[in-house]
């Protein structure tokens, strides 16, 4: 499952940011953001045309990203609503 297929208040775990060049500055920039392996991550809500850009929260911290980005972003588990 990718980040961008959550629903909002559902959450996941990062498997691995896709990589698609070398060096690939996107993927570098997702992974200093905090998306790494074992991070757990959670969709706030998401945009109101066409759903762009979606709110990410990592830990305490949340992030704006595009669609684009977030399908790079790969979940070991999806689904099921947060705790939180």
């Amino acid at each position: 499952m990718k980040l961008s297929d959550l629903r909002v208040g559902d959450s996941g775990v990062v498997e691995a940011v896709d990589t698609q060049a070398d060096p690939d500055p996107i993927a570098t920039r997702l992974g200093e953001l905090g998306f790494v392996s074992g991070e757990p991550v959670r969709l706030v809500a998401r945009g109101p045309l066409g759903g762009d850009p979606l709110l990410i929260q990592v830990g305490f911290t949340r992030f704006a990203l595009r669609r684009a980005e977030a399908e790079r972003v790969r979940l070991v588990n999806g689904a099921g609503a947060s705790d939180e």
